[in-house]
């Protein structure tokens, strides 16, 4: 069944009409299916995000406003093209700290950092794709219509914790394009620099958002400060997604 945690729905890869530019030509490498995702969104001020983002990247705003993203939720899938999924190694939870960037007509997004619960994915990671990633003791389970999510960085890096129970509330539906929703989710790269400091994208893909209204209880978030940003005091703008499924591609150079 799609429901279950080690089925991938190659279907996805012939839901195209959606994009906002053509898939790349070359082949992908890798799946990824996310589950039980949490957006939760700030508006931040654009001086703050402009200081950490580095200069061949654009801020990408909504209406004059940047705005930073908490993204905790669990993986599975998580392996090269034609290579089966595999216990301990292709499934474990993450949460990502994003904003919203763009290079030429491409917005996308960029990551302040990303935390899992594999170190395995973490060295990968760091070492192929210069991605700030960190090892985390991470737990994530479901009670009753919530999700249980605890993480908390671990070894020499910079201490960030979060803590929240969250669940989706209403029917799902896809975001329409022009809205706050569709800017802060449908996109279709990141942007990085490698080690040699030359920006990159990593294209990827996956099907429209199947977004739900959500409600959640943050009892702790330490992770923008961890990255230097300050949030404000406002409640976040909270988005839930049950499951994606998605294939990613090589990073690709891109001018400065």
């Amino acid at each position: 069944m799609l429901g279950t945690d080690n089925d991938f729905n190659g279907a996805i890869l012939k839901e195209v009409s959606h994009r906002p530019w053509p898939m790349s030509d070359s082949p992908w490498v890798m799946t990824q299916t996310w589950h039980d995702l949490l957006f939760a969104h700030w508006p931040v001020d654009v001086g703050q995000l402009r200081a950490k983002v580095p200069e061949p990247f654009d801020l990408d705003l909504f209406d004059g406003t940047g705005w930073l993203g908490i993204v905790p939720f669990r993986m599975t899938n998580v392996t090269l093209r034609g290579v089966p999924s595999l216990p301990w190694i292709s499934a474990f939870p993450e949460l990502n700290v994003r904003t919203y960037v763009r290079v030429d007509d491409r917005p996308g997004i960029y990551f302040f950092s990303l935390d899992a619960g594999s170190r395995p994915a973490v060295c990968a990671a760091r070492t192929l794709l210069n991605l700030p990633y960190y090892a985390a003791l991470m737990a994530q389970a479901s009670l009753g219509d919530f999700v249980e999510y605890d993480t908390h960085r671990t070894g020499s890096s910079p201490p960030a914790r979060f803590s929240a129970r969250y669940r989706p509330i209403g029917s799902p539906s896809e975001a329409a394009p022009g809205t706050l929703e569709y800017f802060l989710t449908e996109r279709y790269c990141l942007y990085n620099l490698n080690r040699r400091g030359a920006p990159y994208a990593l294209e990827i893909h996956h099907p429209p958002w199947p977004l739900q209204s959500a409600e959640a209880e943050i009892t702790l978030n330490t992770m923008a400060g961890a990255a230097g940003l300050t949030l404000p005091g406002t409640e976040p703008l909270l988005h839930f997604a049950r499951r994606q499924d998605m294939v990613a591609w090589l990073p690709a150079l891109r001018p400065g």
